[in-house]
Order: C-alpha cells, then structure tokens, then sequence
C-alpha cells in the first residue's frame, strides 16, 4: 500500500557530506603540546629569517607536509615577528651587510613590494618530498622554505632552503640498541638517520665508541641522490671514484634511525651486508603507520623482478611523469622514449599529477608504466593498479632480451642514469634505417623478414605466445610504402592508393596509421574496444518491429502543448 509523500524523496547525497573525506588521514590526531619556544627551535625560525634577510627575498612559499600542515600559521607569525624584528634592530652581520652592498639594486626592486610575504603551499603537486616549483610559481614566489624530510633531489627554476626540524632523540638509548643488535665489538657498521634526526648521528657515533665499537662510521648530508648512500658522504671511508659519493660498503651494516622510506630500503639491500632500523615513535611528524621489516625486502624485490617480467612483453608503454620540478626531467623523458622505440614498441607521455588507480585505468590501451620522478616517489604502491608500473632502472631491464636479463639484486628508483643506459638489441640484426628495412622486407622472393626472424616472444608467467610484443616493427613491415611494392622511379607512373577505388583487405597484424604515422593506440580502439555509442547493440540481420515515432509534447514548462491539437497539459 502506497503512502502519500509530503516531500520529495531524497535521490542525492546530503550536503553535509560534501565537506566530508572518507579517506583516511595520514597525520595523527594526537599531537603532543609543544610551546612557542620548542616550535621556535624545532622549525629553526631565526635561521630561515636571516636567510630570507641576507638573499633579499620579497616572495617566499613555505611549503609543508600533510604532517606539519596544523603547525603552519604558527609558522608564518613567528617568520613574520622575527624578520621585522631583523629589521628594526639591523642586526645583520659585517659580512652580511657586505653581500647586501652588492646587490643593492635588487634589494631596491623589493623595497618596492614592502615587506616580505610569505605563502603557505597547503597541496603539494606530487610528493611531498619534492620542492614544488609549480606551486611556488604560481604564487610568484622568489624562493621555496621546504619543511620536513625531503629526497634532495636537484631542482631546476627557483632556490631552495632546506629545514629538516630539529628533533629530539634519546642518543643513550639509540646506543643500547645498537649493543644489542650488535654484540660483536669488531662489527663494521655505518649510522645513518633521517634527514630530520641526521644531526644526532655524530653523537650516537661518539657513545659508541666509547663503548669499544671502534668501525662504526657516521654519515653526514649531501645533495647527491645517485651516491652509495643516497644524499649521505662518509668523510670517513674513501671515496672509489674521486669526485663522488661511491663507496665499498658490502662489508658493513646499516643501522638506521627513523622509519625509512620502502624505496631506500630496496636501494641498499644490495650494497650493505644488512639493515636495522631504530624507531623514532616520538616524532609526531612521521606519516608511516607500520615500521617496515628489512628481512623482507628479497620478497619486495621478487615482486619487482615479477612487474619486470610482465613489462617485457608489453607493447605500448606510457611514461607517467611524477614531477615537474626535478633537474633533467625533460631529458630522462626523451631517453626513455628513445630506449622504447629502440625496442619496437610505442610509448605515450601522459601527466596525471598525483598518482591513484583510478586515473590510470583511464588508459586502457597502455600494457604497463615507467614512473619519471625522483628517487622516493619513483616507487608506485601497486595496490589497486590494474597495469604494472615500474622505475626506468626496470624498464631498461624489462626491455632486454630473455638472455641478457640479469638482475643482481641492485635496485634504483630514481631517473639519474637513466639517460646512459643502453638497451641492447633484441633482434640478432645490427639497427638498420628505413630504407634497409624496407629493402630487406623486399628483397629475394620468400625470403623472411627480419621481424619475423626474430625469436618468439612469450609470456614467463603463462607461457602463452605474445605476437604484438613490438608493434612498431610490424608497423614499418605493413607500412603503405611496403605493402604497395617497389615506389616508381624517376620519369615512371605508377598509380597510387588515392586514385584508386579497388578494395584493400587489411592484413593480419597491421597497425592503424594517424597522419601517416603507426598508433597502436588508436589500433587498439579500433579492435578491442567494446562499446561503439549508443545504439551499438542493434543489429541489422535481426528481423525487428522498429517502434512508431509519436510526436511528444513541446512548450514551455508551465503549459505544454501535446501534438497538433495544441491542448496544454
């Protein structure tokens, strides 16, 4: 029995969910009370004044981790109290005074603007990690003040001042638990903390040797991603190549303070004997929920070795940028595009901003990823993604052959590097042009073209035969300059596919041209495909009464008028 309805019925979501994010937060909801003093300290406010002061900045973004983000207003009054405090008591030093003469015509530019202004970067555009020039430029910003951890990655437009927070960290008891990892007074070992504890390395060195540990080594900071450590020297150990960071370190251990991220962790399980993390449940800025386990970073690669296998047989690959911001980012791009095409198959540059899977099941043409971004963010979480994504150190490993694929174990994230390293060939030929690719497919009647020469490619994990493993060679083999014949010669006609009207049946494995140019993407929309539009599921052969097309009502909404009688409904 229907019920009469006083009001209509609600069909949508009610607005006081809009304001709602059902995703859980990263940061903790319980944070510990600190005073003016301690936050004066710990985002080191007379530091950065006096670097805002001696560079004559007038813009300056601060940008902040979802973590810090609560303690940012705080941030901004203090900035704002200390550098009008600078001013007024001119307490700039002889040698900063003397830089500042030097620029005096800049610092009259900045006067203009008045004082300076600072501006909260509240949504970073990719990871956290990196400096996010985007955003800064937008607010047209002369400087970034980067708070929190950060991957040190190069960066190529704006300045960058580095503040890690000093945090505070019981070294008596980060010794006591190295004693305890290490019973051993002889093991050779090396501290290395996070970026935001690395200050307190020295001193947890110095207890322990007082303890008797006399090859223990200390890491200090350093702007080199591509080192043994990343971003770490050890002043300590020489150096293999003069110049760099490398070191010989396969005969100590890495004890760690602070959670590290899973990307450093797979990085050196290949250059030290082992890794102990030490945490550092204190910190309320820390946005790793579990601690990760260093013994099961084999497995961690095993799965990586799998995305590798399942990327070998892609055919279309899509280079998915993950950063604007890091040096040479544009030129890893071009490599990454030169190394796929090297290797037959095509390859699409897609920029989605922040990473999820749902923006990238939008692409279902793509067989799998590369991830161009820096040495942290450049390993994707998998969960959820429908198509394997990998690093370039991956991709140049995906796109040999099954007899030069060797993995040693070694792992890198980032994209230095990526522009020297050379994929070999994977046919038995030499790289030839398209004129001798062309002749070759022409040549001797019968005789066997040379992508068909080539070894059959197979899946690893199913064993079935992939014959679109490398699209762009099938592409120059059916291309309309090969499967026409011989192109006339000087003072000879021939007539060409335009002036002719016969019909041409289309070959098993030729790939749709776009502008004249080879697109498995669009030869994918063409063939697998499943929806076409509305009305897709007609079909003609089936003997259908069609439905008479009646003459609906039409007006305006306060008096429709039905048909031709023109009576109002």
């Amino acid at each position: 029995m229907s019920t009469d309805l006083h009001a209509p019925p609600v069909l949508s979501t009610p607005a006081d969910y809009i304001f709602e994010d059902p995703t859980p937060s990263s940061i903790q909801q319980t944070r510990p009370h600190r005073s003016d003093d301690e936050l004066f300290t710990v985002y080191e406010i007379a530091r950065t004044a006096a670097e805002i002061q001696r560079q004559n900045w007038s813009r300056v973004a601060l940008q902040f981790p979802d973590a810090m983000l609560a303690d940012a207003p705080w941030v901004v009054d203090a900035l704002n109290r200390e550098l009008a405090t600078s001013k007024d008591t001119g307490s700039n030093s002889a040698a900063e005074t003397a830089e500042t003469a030097e620029t005096t015509e800049s610092a009259g530019k900045n006067q203009r603007h008045g004082s300076q202004r600072l501006y909260i970067l509240a949504d970073t555009s990719y990871s956290a990690c990196c400096v996010d020039e985007i955003a800064a430029e937008h607010a047209d910003a002369d400087a970034v003040i980067h708070y929190g951890r950060a991957c040190l990655s190069p960066t190529a437009r704006l300045p960058v001042v580095y503040v890690f927070t000093r945090q505070a960290l019981d070294c008596a008891a980060v010794a006591d638990a190295f004693a305890h990892e290490f019973g051993d007074k002889q093991t050779k070992a090396v501290i290395m903390a996070d970026v935001m504890f690395q200050e307190h390395v020295a001193s947890v060195c110095g207890l322990l040797r007082v303890r008797g540990y006399g090859d223990v080594v200390a890491t200090e900071t350093v702007h080199d991603p591509s080192s043994t450590i990343p971003n770490r020297m050890i002043p300590s150990l020489g150096p293999t190549s003069p110049g760099k960071h490398d070191y010989r370190l396969h005969e100590y251990h890495l004890f760690h303070i602070s959670t590290p991220p899973t990307s450093l962790l797979l990085t050196l399980s290949s250059r030290l004997a082992s890794l102990r993390i030490y945490p550092t449940p204190s910190s309320p800025y820390t946005t790793i929920a579990s601690l990760p386990d260093p013994s099961a970073t084999p497995s961690m690669l095993r799965r990586r070795y799998a995305l590798v296998l399942r990327l070998a047989t892609a055919s279309i690959i899509g280079i998915l940028v993950n950063t604007l911001s890091v040096k040479n980012y544009m030129s890893t791009i071009s490599a990454l595009r030169e190394q796929i095409a090297a290797a037959g198959k095509k390859s699409y540059t897609i920029v989605v901003g922040k990473l999820n899977a749902a923006k990238l099941a939008n692409f279902a043409e793509i067989d799998g990823w590369v991830v161009v971004g820096c040495w942290e963010s450049g390993l994707v979480d998998q969960d959820g993604l429908f198509k394997p994504v990998v690093t370039p150190f991956e991709l140049a490993l995906a796109l040999q052959s099954d007899e030069s694929r060797i993995w040693t174990g070694e792992w890198w994230g980032g994209i230095e590097g990526a522009e020297n390293r050379v994929v070999p060939d994977l046919g038995s030929e030499e790289p030839q042009g398209p004129a001798e690719k062309e002749s070759t497919t022409e040549g001797v009647e019968g005789s066997i073209s040379g992508e068909e020469s080539e070894p059959p490619v197979f899946d690893l994990r199913t064993g079935k035969l992939v014959s679109n493993s490398r699209p762009m060679r099938v592409a120059i083999r059916s291309s309309p300059a090969t499967m026409n014949g011989p192109q006339p010669t000087n003072g000879s006609t021939a007539t060409t596919p335009e002036n002719s009207s016969t019909l041409v049946k289309r070959v098993t494995g030729e790939v749709a041209l776009v502008n004249g140019v080879a697109s498995p993407g669009a030869e994918f929309l063409r063939s697998k495909r499943t929806w076409q539009g509305l009305g897709s599921d007609f079909n003609p052969g089936e003997d259908e009464t069609s439905t008479v097309v009646e003459e609906g009502r039409s007006g305006v909404a306060r008096g429709y008028v039905v048909g031709e009688e023109l009576t109002r409904s």
